[in-house]
């Protein structure tokens, strides 16, 4: 054996029913409830009976205190995705099954419900969650006080002493030297060990009343058999989780993979816009370079056009000087026969026309 004690959940179904056992559940819920519990006796739940179909994964006792209150404590061993709405309706049965037909509201009683999870029922750091019922205002901030009839007598109640509370104990999520009263019992739920030095309320009695080995043959052979059970059907479930969390992994790899290729066509997308965009400004650029050359080229042509205008207008103006050229030489020479046909000597024509002798002659 793992430990020298049972198991909670085996104690609860088969030795806190009894009276003289009482003890060790008023321990614990001394320490929790922070507040000296007394049960009175037990109520009838699912777990009441044994039988040949015993839910090895979820044991209850339904208890009443000695204020009438009705706690509900329950193990719960695998995970089950309903079990905060299952919870509600344990409470909303608990409080229904206890009022009858006719009765006065005022016999209403509260209502704790204590949960011991050995699974991870959802996101949260602490290893111990409380809730209860507040009605606080909306602009004030303040807590409503309630007035209601209590024995003859009207008295202000806070909604918190009518409405059920509600204890979550993750058993798993406990990973500490236990030093406190519930400290000690987080501990023992977790490890299934009683320190020789415990003295939280409960435990010493607890120490005493749930040792393996002070069992009957027949009651460790059945206490064996429950191991074993709750044993394969852990194991199933961490199997089944397993199985989840390798399909999961295989998935975020996909997703991995995915995202990868993703990013790379975006960054491929990205090198070709930029490829894109190069060309886009080389083009841009060879579209500027031709337009610059053709606007060069059509100065150049301009140029052209002005010089072969200018050549033209000087190949004319040469032409007008050769034509005023020969005719003036023809007039020279017409004016030189005509003064010689005149019978003017070399010496008067010279002094005539502004000629040399050798132009004359």
């Amino acid at each position: 054996m793992a430990s020298d004690y049972i198991r909670f959940d085996w104690a609860m179904k088969r030795l806190l029913r009894q009276k003289a056992n009482f003890v060790v559940l008023e321990g614990l819920l001394t320490v929790l409830l922070n507040e000296e519990i007394h049960i009175v006796e037990i109520l009838e739940s699912e777990s009441n009976q044994d039988s040949s179909d015993d839910k090895f994964n979820r044991v209850d006792i339904k208890a009443k205190n000695h204020k009438g209150e009705i706690i509900i404590v329950e193990i719960q061993n695998t995970r089950e995705l309903t079990y905060m709405e299952r919870i509600l309706y344990g409470v909303s049965k608990a409080i229904t099954e206890h009022i009858h037909l006719g009765d006065s509201y005022e016999v209403v009683k509260k209502v704790y419900s204590i949960s011991i999870l050995y699974f991870d029922i959802g996101e949260g750091s602490d290893y111990l969650y409380h809730g209860r019922t507040h009605f606080v205002g909306v602009h004030t901030g303040d807590q409503l006080i309630v007035s209601t009839k209590q024995r003859d007598a009207i008295v202000p109640r806070p909604s918190d002493d009518i409405f059920p509370e509600y204890y979550l104990i993750r058993v798993n999520e406990f990973n500490k030297v236990a030093v406190t009263p519930l400290e000690e019992w987080i501990s023992y739920l977790k490890t299934g060990e009683i320190p020789t030095d415990a003295t939280a309320p409960g435990l010493p009695e607890a120490r005493e009343r749930m040792r393996y080995y002070d069992m009957t043959d027949k009651e460790k052979h059945s206490y064996v058999g429950y191991l074993d059970h709750i044993r394969t059907q852990n194991n199933f479930v961490d199997s089944y989780r397993l199985e989840i969390n390798i399909a999961q992994q295989k998935v975020e790899e996909q997703k991995q993979k995915v995202e990868e290729e993703k990013k790379r066509a975006e960054e491929e997308k990205k090198r070709a816009d930029e490829a894109e965009r190069k060309a886009d400004e080389a083009e841009r650029k060879a579209d500027e370079e031709k337009r610059k050359a053709d606007e060069e080229k059509r100065k150049a042509d301009e140029e052209k056009r002005k010089a072969d205008e200018e050549k033209r207008k000087a190949d004319e103006a040469e032409r007008k000087a050769d034509e005023a050229e020969r005719k003036a030489n023809e007039a020279k020479s017409n004016l030189i026969a005509r003064l010689r046909q005149l019978g003017y000597s070399i010496e008067e024509m010279m002094s005539i026309t502004g000629l040399s002798r050798e132009e004359l002659q």
